[in-house]
């Protein structure tokens, strides 16, 4: 009898192995490695979750994601490398950093091009952003989607920024990006690289004068108890962007593929509701809590200032046909 049932069992382990294989390999039920430097409550940590719960579902509980947040696996920097490594299997980062390797998606992060953020989903959800999230794949990545971030304005401890001349001199932290290195010195300032988790200690010590970044990232991370003077720039839009390594992305089968693909689309509106409503939060905090916000800049000075920056990106033909496609997006 324990010969018989043994003989069964080794039956149905075979079944389960062919169940389990396709295309002459096996795929295996397992749990995805997700980065994020974003606190736990953060839109696109909320987003990673609802992702988690849709590739549960769809793929009845073989696969899912555990995502890692508040630099638990590392700075971005550090986790976009381990990604492509394959130590980490999928991580929301900056397109900034991927422009470092990638050139053309600095495109994403060109000042001033986006002329709202309508402008900007309109392009991310076409056949540009298509184009740009294909080109990653060069690099050992895998683009699955775009979640917002929002655009960028410059935020000092010194004093209200309205002209170019009021940026002279002051010390602001940028991302460790080349682009952002120079357009900060075109505006007139000292740009200071350094690591998302740094800039609370450097404000705070007086190490740096300001930062650039979004109304929550400003409002999460305390810099507005440390920096007061919001200056709406609007500078950049640039987005976040989902990569899933090359490594984690064979390891799923066709299907499975397409199910990551379209939970991530998913999460992406999603994260867009949540995006917007943290957005208003964010603004109403820092104006209660005494934020000056200033309006009303001598943008043309600002977008005058990045001529040279546009002027080089037209040696790069790839970079400025992109920069062209994305001005006639209506």
């Amino acid at each position: 009898m324990r010969l018989h049932l043994s003989s069964r069992a080794a039956v149905a382990c075979v079944v389960a192995v062919a169940l389990l294989s396709t295309h002459g390999g096996t795929v295996q039920a397992r749990e995805f490695r997700v980065a994020d430097t974003q606190a736990e409550d953060y839109p696109t940590v909320e987003a990673l979750r609802m992702m988690d719960r849709i590739i549960a579902e769809k793929t009845g509980g073989r696969h899912g994601l555990r995502v890692f947040h508040s630099n638990q696996l590392g700075e971005e920097s550090e986790t976009l490398e381990q990604t492509r490594a394959g130590a980490v299997d999928i991580n929301r980062t900056n397109v900034a950093l991927i422009g470092s390797f990638i050139p053309t998606v600095n495109v994403l992060a060109m000042p001033f091009l986006f002329r709202s953020i309508d402008h900007l989903q309109r392009v991310l959800d076409g056949a540009i952003g298509n184009e740009i999230l294909s080109s990653l794949q060069s690099a050992g990545l895998i683009g699955l989607t775009f979640y917002d971030s929002g655009a960028r304005s410059l935020y000092n401890s010194v004093r209200p920024v309205r002209n170019l001349a009021d940026m002279k001199g002051l010390r602001i932290r940028v991302q460790q990006s080349a682009l952002m290195m120079e357009m900060v010195k075109a505006l007139g300032a000292e740009p200071v690289a350094l690591p998302y988790g740094q800039v609370l200690t450097a404000l705070s010590t007086k190490l740096l004068d300001g930062a650039e970044n979004n109304w929550p990232s400003y409002v999460t991370t305390d810099h507005f108890r440390h920096a007061a003077y919001y200056t709406l720039t609007e500078h950049t839009m640039s987005p976040e962007v989902l990569v899933m390594s090359r490594k984690a992305w064979d390891s799923l089968t066709p299907d499975d593929q397409k199910i990551f693909l379209q939970a991530a689309q998913e999460s992406k509106q999603f994260m867009r509701k949540k995006w917007k409503e943290l957005e208003d939060r964010s603004r109403s905090k820092a104006e209660s809590a005494g934020s000056f916000i200033i309006d009303g800049i001598d943008r043309k000075g600002f977008e005058a200032a990045m001529t040279g920056i546009y002027a080089r990106a037209q040696n790069d033909p790839a970079l400025a046909d992109l920069i062209g496609r994305i001005r006639k997006v209506e």
